[in-house]
């Protein structure tokens, strides 16, 4: 499996998870601490770059879609391709 389809399979996961099963994914895999921090990030960064409304809120979900991607891709290291190869 390369990167691209490994992000593809996670994107499509959590298209289909309900807010009660995102909130147990991201329990059990992202601590409180990057939770927090991720947070502060992004409004942080959005009042640098006047990101506001919508974009601005969903910034924290898109961090944290891309924090767990790296930790599967970290899980399944040896099975990825590396792209290029």
């Amino acid at each position: 499996m390369t990167r691209t389809e490994l992000a593809w399979e996670l994107a499509e996961l959590f298209a289909g998870l309900d807010i009660a099963e995102i909130n147990e994914a991201l329990a059990k895999n992202v601590p409180t601490e990057t939770l927090e921090f991720i947070c502060s990030y992004c409004e942080s960064f959005g009042a640098s770059e006047r990101v506001e409304g919508g974009l601005l809120k969903r910034l924290p979900n898109l961090m944290l879609l891309g924090y767990l991607l790296r930790i599967v891709e970290e899980r399944l290291r040896p099975e990825i391709e590396e792209v290029g190869s």
